[in-house]
């Protein structure tokens, strides 16, 4: 590989990363959203390299297994990886890490992450909520379901609420919940069990531009 190749190829690399972050939400399949401005400042730097290197080639080259910084750019335009979904829930499941205890009434609107917290104690009983995520289904009925992520979608972990009282749409679908939490006795088997919703009503909504949750 010449100088002037590794120089339009690391442009290439570049813009691609600029065109998922700087100019789409695509990112936020991959990564949290405050990754954003370090993958920006990334996708510059090596649009900016990359012309340098172009414009003013110098005598060199480079092994050809270089051409393999082509591959993410590759992956990302042509088979463009979605979200975590239903495949990647069932290989992570297991319970949330401890989060904060919660005072007061809950909000009616609530991720995931804060239902489940809350559903150690009682500060959801009697009160309506709304959960967003999408369906998994198992054999004794089906599941919302939502990505957690420290870092990166590597690191990913399902948080699973129940929901009962309403059929399961379609896996992997996106659907808003809303219901009430129904309290049950802490597990003797020390296997985790997800809490779980009573439905009221199940709404198909689109997936959002954040699949994601963070940790709370």
């Amino acid at each position: 590989m010449s100088r002037q190749a590794q120089g339009w190829l690391l442009v290439v690399v570049g813009a691609t990363l600029l065109s998922v972050s700087a100019f789409s939400t695509m990112y936020a399949n991959y990564v949290r959203p405050g990754f954003r401005p370090a993958l920006i400042g990334t996708g510059a730097v090596l649009v900016t390299l990359g012309l340098l290197t172009a414009l003013r080639p110098r005598p060199g080259h480079a092994p050809r297994v270089a051409w393999l910084l082509a591959a993410p750019v590759f992956a990302i335009v042509l088979i463009t990886p979605p979200a975590l979904g239903s495949y990647a829930a069932r290989r992570h499941q297991g319970p949330p890490p401890p989060a904060a205890a919660y005072q007061g009434a809950p909000a009616t609107d609530l991720t995931l992450g804060e239902f489940i917290a809350r559903a150690t104690g009682t500060s959801l009983t009697g009160h309506r909520v709304r959960l967003t995520g999408f369906v998994v289904t198992s054999g004794s009925g089906w599941h919302l379901t939502r990505m957690r992520i420290n870092c990166c979608a590597a690191d990913a972990l399902a948080l699973e609420v129940t929901v009962e009282g309403a059929p399961a749409p379609p896996e992997d679908t996106w659907v808003r919940v809303t219901g009430t939490w129904i309290p049950r006795p802490a597990s003797t088997s020390g296997t985790y069990v997800p809490p779980a919703i009573a439905a009221t009503e199940v709404v198909t909504v689109e997936p959002p531009a954040e699949p994601y949750e963070e940790p709370l």
